[in-house]
């Protein structure tokens, strides 16, 4: 894939939201020393700059690929990005905190676009299950990604029992389902969409649902 780099400088400097910014300490590829860098997380890129204020990246990472792993290191809070191949590089990260460090791992864990096709894919199954009148169907632990190991993983999920089910206590009343889209019109996005449009898709439903929820909520 090639990559343009004014393209990727206005990516990585642009407006909007990133999925997450700090401080790491990033271990040299030919030296063992730590170097302070700002980290940028955007979509499935990782972006390193020398200050906050920086308007060129001094690099990126792609994750596509990528386990994330506790480990040991010179460092506190320390990590590592891998990526499979004999020649591949190992980036070994450190945060500034054990909640930093969580943060980090969490967010690149869940950066890729597979990652994101599995979790778009189950809400699909729970919105049809919704719709048809039953239950969503629980979490299946093979469902999480090969690169979520025991050490990178923390999920946000919530618990099983926090679903509404027949017979469960009532609890909130659940945001109102979206109307059925007609037949002409496509269920979903198709496979071949970027991680924009996938991310624009669904979030539109997404905030749909909670303005119908909110104004529910609101009514007497």
């Amino acid at each position: 894939m090639k990559l343009n780099e004014r393209s990727l400088a206005f990516y990585a400097t642009c407006d909007a939201p990133v999925d997450n910014a700090g401080f790491l300490h990033k271990k040299g590829g030919r030296h063992p020393a730590y170097h302070r860098r700002w980290f940028v997380l955007r979509g499935n890129m990782l972006f390193y700059f020398e200050e906050p204020a920086s308007r060129e990246p001094v690099g990126v990472i792609i994750l596509e690929g990528c386990t994330v792993e506790l480990v040991e290191a010179a460092e506190e809070f320390a990590f590592a990005v891998r990526f499979a191949g004999a020649r591949a590089r190992t980036y070994v990260l450190a945060a500034e905190s054990q909640a930093a460090m969580e943060g980090w791992v969490k967010a690149l864990s869940r950066a890729s676009f597979d990652y994101l096709r599995l979790v778009v894919r189950e809400l699909e199954q729970q919105l049809a299950a919704m719709r048809a009148g039953g239950c969503p169907p629980p979490r299946q632990p093979r469902a999480l990604p090969p690169r979520e190991n025991g050490c990178a993983v923390w999920s946000a999920a919530p618990p099983a029992a926090a679903r509404t089910c027949p017979g469960a206590r009532p609890g909130p009343m659940p945001p109102p389902l979206p109307p059925r889209r007609r037949a002409s019109a496509p269920s979903g996005p198709p496979d071949s969409a970027a991680f924009a449009q996938l991310h624009e898709w669904y979030g539109q439903e997404v905030r749909a649902l909670r303005g119908r929820w909110l104004r529910s909520r609101a009514q007497p």
